[in-house]
């Protein structure tokens, strides 16, 4: 499968180059009668997805089997068929009728009866791919309706990733649509190099273990990974593999998504819009922030909309808390049977920290201001402001004062132009 490649960034990329891309990504002739099932994003990501839904199903919608299209949701909570034609862009009238073939399916990566194990990475596999971090072996689960098609295609966007470094390619099979077991491994693992050392780097020991996995699962695969600007216009589009279009992706990532500055702040608005819609996701006003947070500064999550910690997880997050790294491994006998997915959460909302003698001492201050009550702020040990007492225009063009505003945050990642050491500086 060839590496096909637009970009132009700093322009866009117009419907009719994206149309041109996928017209000789996928030949007609090729997908006469074959089983399709494209793999999307929830709503959680910026990205035209309806424009390629749109442009593929012109291209091959006739000729094709089953076109249908699978939510990779991770963990995240199954969305409606109003809410997938939303990210589809197109009406629930369109669907049922001009998209009337394509079926919608979400992942379902709690019901072990949607999965299907594929093998396993060996305790060998998982101590050279995690650098000695960790050695054990760790199953791998996808949803079994993959198998069901001659071939998957990804749909999907690429940013720096908290996690894995830069999402896209393979992410979206695990966790996209991938089991609990591996998710859980992997999100740990990110956690325990942390955050910081992570994100924007795109050969981190967790891209190498998705990519493993990626490789247990013997179907054919081919990926469209798209370079969101922060207008939202497209300015790359890549396809080939998952890995081959990732890795040509991440690169103009890195040029479109990476701001830099020339100091740290004291204070830092992370202004999250309503497509982060409890704190499991709005913690990317965090995590893409965190680095250019001064040493006990204050980085305040504020999203009025938000309601909620998580609505998958929140029991368990109510439970433990937010806490450093150390924290948790200092502790592992208590916390190691939670699921490591929601500790590696944790880690990554309340940042760098230690743990010492029994006291915690955190790099930053983390506030939420949301409609989450006060006295649960507390609880999960997170700062509290009323978020009708933030007026935005107070933090905004404030930069000379150490004082940073973001209007949009979640995606866009900020760093320092000379890191410090415990983000990975010399």
């Amino acid at each position: 499968m060839n590496l096909l490649s637009k970009s132009a960034f700093p322009s866009k990329l117009t419907d009719a180059q994206v149309a041109e891309l996928v017209a000789s990504a996928l030949p007609a002739a090729d997908y006469r009668g074959k089983r399709i099932l494209l793999i999307v994003p929830d709503h959680t990501r910026t990205a035209p997805v309806g424009l390629l839904f749109k442009a593929i199903f012109a291209q091959i919608g006739d000729v094709t089997k089953e076109l249908d299209v699978l939510v990779a949701l991770g963990t995240h909570p199954p969305m409606s068929e109003e809410a997938i034609c939303h990210r589809l862009e197109i009406s629930v009238a369109q669907h049922r009728g001009e998209f009337k073939k394509v079926r919608f399916f979400n992942h379902e990566w709690d019901n072990p009866a949607a999965l299907q194990e594929i093998g396993s990475l060996t305790e060998a596999d998982v101590k050279e791919l995690t650098d000695g971090l960790f050695s054990m072996e760790v199953p791998v689960e996808i949803n079994k309706l993959v198998f069901n098609y001659d071939q998957v295609i990804i749909v999907g966007p690429v940013f720096p990733h908290e996690v894995v470094g830069f999402s896209g390619g393979n992410k979206y099979l695990f966790p996209g649509v991938g089991g609990p077991k591996i998710l859980n491994f992997f999100h740990w693992l990110g956690a325990v190099v942390t955050n910081p050392m992570i994100i924007g780097n795109k050969w981190t020991p967790v891209r190498k273990v998705v990519d493993r996995a990626g490789a247990l699962v013997k179907i054919s695969k081919a990926c469209f990974c798209m370079v969101v600007a922060p207008d939202k216009s497209l300015a790359g589009l890549s396809f080939g593999t998952p890995e081959a279009a990732w890795d040509a992706a991440s690169e103009l990532s890195k040029q479109v998504h990476i701001v830099y500055k020339d100091r740290p702040f004291k204070t830092v608005l992370s202004n999250m819009p309503p497509m982060y819609d409890d704190v499991w996701v709005a913690g990317k006003g965090m995590y893409k922030l965190e680095p250019v947070v001064a040493d006990g500064g204050e980085l305040i999550i504020y999203a009025p909309h938000v309601t909620e910690i998580s609505v998958t997880h929140g029991r368990v997050i109510e439970e433990v808390g937010y806490h450093c790294r150390d924290y948790f491994l200092k502790q592992w006998d208590k916390f190691k049977h939670h699921p490591w997915g929601v500790l590696a959460h944790s880690t990554h909302v309340r940042g760098i920290g230690t743990f010492e003698s029994g006291v915690e001492k955190c790099r930053i201050q983390v506030t939420l201001a949301t409609q989450i009550p006060e006295a649960v702020c507390r609880k999960i040990n997170l700062g509290y402001r009323d978020p009708k007492s933030i007026r935005v225009e107070d933090f905004s063009n404030r930069e000379d004062e150490g004082v940073l505003y973001v209007p949009k945050a979640g995606e866009m990642l900020y760093h320092l132009k000379k890191q410090p050491k415990w983000a990975g500086g010399q």
